[in-house]
């Protein structure tokens, strides 16, 4: 049966998920036509674009009011462009993506949102226009599809697709060795990912104070541990800026790599990690870590004030409960975070069941996310 598919997406996160779902479409749908906007991996999947990924490139909260009137005639275009789809996919760029899929829903197209806003955390009332938009949304969580209950949109839990990507049977000694082995860090020495944030506004927050609590916990047990300190950074702006900033801690050995954070996590023993997508990643990858999150008084006042988790690190809120150490503002200390690494420490290394939470969380999130998120597409549109 034919199939044409409208799949959006504006960045380079959903262009990854968009991708592995339209593998998992193109496996289970004969004939089937991608049309929209991605990257290089869902044009690699067949996809006809229809405008670059390029356009929606934009950084902090001023630039995409300043091109307002250029995204509003984007929205438009991409609108009548897709008016003959079957069923319309947005793929995360949640603001972008739940305007256009409601333009598509109102002429009769089924849409699809992928994946759920972050409601649980805040804006709850945000549910009631996602339900004017999308007919069917999917979660990466277990426990957000409740918070559509009452609403017009079926929300159905897929899974993470990063705890598919990420094999729980995996060689974690062979793949330590070979991490280590790549990034030239010695295999005796103790290795702590430190990962401050990509953004310039959160590495002047944290990079320091990660820094500043890797002293103390190499001064409290530098006569039992050697250690390496990695920050891995997205590109050689960050990594420049991080070198810079981190030059003068020159008693410490601070590994400045342009990698991606698993494959730092691959070769660590713990990390300190701003609260975030690298802490759900550290999960998965079985690494001890202490989460730490800080922002300017204004800002952080605004956040706690619209903020309905009682926690922010994601095995926390996946938990209900503290499984990691997390420290915000100003409980976040070069002291309160060096002691809670040493206990993280000596905890992974002397309990044997330090990791069974870390586990159980991995097995629940990883469902075949592509593959689900496909049949429920084509139920949706009829065509099983």
């Amino acid at each position: 049966m034919d199939l044409k598919v409208g799949i959006v997406s504006g960045e380079a996160s959903g262009d990854l998920l968009g991708s592995e779902l339209m593998a998992a479409l193109s496996q289970k749908v004969g004939d089937v036509q991608f049309v929209g906007v991605g990257g290089e991996r869902m044009r690699s999947q067949g996809l006809f674009a229809l405008e670059s990924i390029d356009r929606f490139s934009m950084n902090g909260f001023v630039e995409p009011l300043t091109r307002f009137p250029e995204l509003l005639k984007l929205l438009k275009s991409l609108a009548t462009q897709l008016a003959s789809v079957d069923v319309m996919v947005g793929v995360d760029f949640n603001v972008f993506n739940l305007l256009l899929e409601r333009r598509l829903k109102s002429r009769g197209i089924p849409t699809v949102h992928y994946v759920s806003p972050s409601v649980y955390a805040w804006r709850r009332n945000r549910v009631r226009k996602i339900e004017k938009s999308a007919d069917l949304l999917f979660t990466l969580f277990p426990f957000e599809p409740a918070y559509y209950e009452n609403s017009g949109t079926k929300a159905l839990f897929v899974g993470h697709p990063l705890a598919d990507r990420i094999s729980p049977s995996r060689n974690r000694n062979l793949e330590r060795k070979l991490a280590r082995d790549q990034l030239s860090i010695g295999h005796s020495a103790t290795a702590v990912a430190v990962l401050p944030g990509s953004r310039k506004s959160e590495i002047r927050s944290h990079l320091d104070l990660f820094l500043r609590a890797a002293e103390r916990v190499q001064a409290m047990l530098k006569e039992e541990r050697q250690f390496v300190f990695v920050v891995p950074c997205v590109n050689d702006n960050t990594a420049n800026l991080v070198k810079d900033r981190s030059s003068v801690y020159s008693h410490l050995d601070v590994r400045v790599v342009t990698s991606n954070s698993l494959e730092v996590f691959r070769a660590c023993d713990a990390a300190l990690v701003k609260s975030g997508t690298s802490t759900l990643e550290a999960m998965l990858m079985r690494v001890p870590m202490v989460v730490a999150y800080q922002t300017g008084p204004l800002t952080y006042a605004i956040v706690r004030s619209v903020l309905q988790t009682r926690w922010v690190a994601l095995p926390n809120i996946l938990t209900d409960r503290e499984l990691v150490p997390e420290f915000l503002q100003h409980a976040a200390t070069p002291e309160s975070l060096s002691f809670a690494l040493c206990q993280e420490l000596r905890s992974s290394e002397e309990s044997s069941g330090y990791f069974d939470e870390f586990d159980r969380l991995h097995i629940e999130l990883r469902c075949s996310a592509s593959a689900k998120a496909a049949e429920a597409i084509l139920e949706l549109v009829g065509c099983r």
